[in-house]
Parts: C-alpha cells; structure tokens; sequence
C-alpha cells in the first residue's frame, strides 16, 4: 500500500500542472462507461466487414462488466484513494462504486487486446490510448497503480480469451450453418 501511495505522490509531483488538470478529465472521460469502446465496438458491428470483431469487443466488454465492476469490485471492495485522502482536489465527480480493478483500465485493455489481435497495426493507436485512459484515472486520484495493474490483467485475459475462444465459437456455428445448407 505505501508504493501505491508513494507512485500516486510522485504522478503528482512530475506531472501535476494546469494543462494536466485540464486534459486529464478530457481523457477519462473516453472511457467513463467505456464509451469509447462501445463507440468503436459498433461502428465494426456495422461494417459487415468487421462485424465479427465488432461483436466480440461488445462481448468481451459485456464480460469485462459482469466480471470485473459485476463481481471483483464488489468481493474486494477496496476503497479509492480519494475516499482516504479526502483533501485531494478532485477534479472530476467523486466515483461511488469501489476501486479494485480499475473499470477504465480494464475495458481499454479488453478492446485494445481485441482489436490489436484482429489488426495488429489498430494497436499502434488504440494501446496508447488505453495507456493514456488508465494514466488519466491515477493522475486524477480515483485509483491506485494496484488497481490499474488489476484492470489490465484482467482485461487483458478476458480480450484474448474472448477473441479467441469467441472466434472459434463463431467458426464452429458458422461451419455447422454451412453443413445444414443456412444462408451465412
């Protein structure tokens, strides 16, 4: 818990500045819900192109919900550090449910894991952004280094199982709609 402390100080303490405060909310906000992945997750859903991996990020995004704010949050109910630390101007509203993992964090690494999977060169845009989003939520005090790096853990299992045990679920229906003579 101290080196969580002491990494939160130190975030403060090298980037803390006016443009910072300025930016930081800017960017959380890309992942408040995970709205940004949602957005993208639709716009391949869509494209008839992309659909498949459209639905897999909006499925690996429905797992990362039930799992990780459905289920860890709740069994580990750890408080945030702006809940401790209550003299932290805080600069976007005080978040109501708990810290472990960090939702943000999580859903950025799912997709990111996704879509980088489906088309590695995706992940020159989209793991930086991730980074950035989950960077966002320690710079603006709502989570600890621990809950970020317990976000893209498991993010980051829930995307590669999710494309590739949903790929193969796909192509197995896919196959056996082939065999009965179904249009695909």
């Amino acid at each position: 818990m101290y080196l969580d402390w002491a990494i939160l100080e130190q975030i403060q303490r090298i980037f803390g500045s006016g443009f910072m405060d300025w930016l930081m909310p800017k960017i959380t906000v890309l992942g408040n819900a995970g709205m940004v992945w949602i957005v993208i997750g639709v716009l391949l859903l869509v494209s008839k192109k992309h659909r498949r991996i459209g639905f897999l990020v909006l499925l690996g995004l429905l797992l990362g919900l039930i799992i990780g704010n459905g289920i860890v949050k709740n069994v580990v109910a750890r408080p945030r550090p702006c809940w401790i630390y209550t003299d932290f101007r805080l600069l976007i509203p005080m978040p109501k449910d708990y810290s472990f993992p960090s939702g943000h964090t999580q859903a950025s690494v799912i997709a990111a894991t996704i879509l980088t999977l489906y088309r590695r060169k995706w992940g020159w845009i989209l793991i930086p952004l991730a980074l950035v989003i989950a960077f966002s939520r320690l710079y603006l005090y709502v989570h600890f280094p621990t809950d970020i790096l317990g976000g893209a853990c498991i993010g980051l299992a829930i995307g590669m199982v999710t494309y590739f045990a949903g790929n193969r679920i796909i192509d197995t229906i896919m196959i056996k709609r082939r065999n009965r003579g179904e249009a695909l």
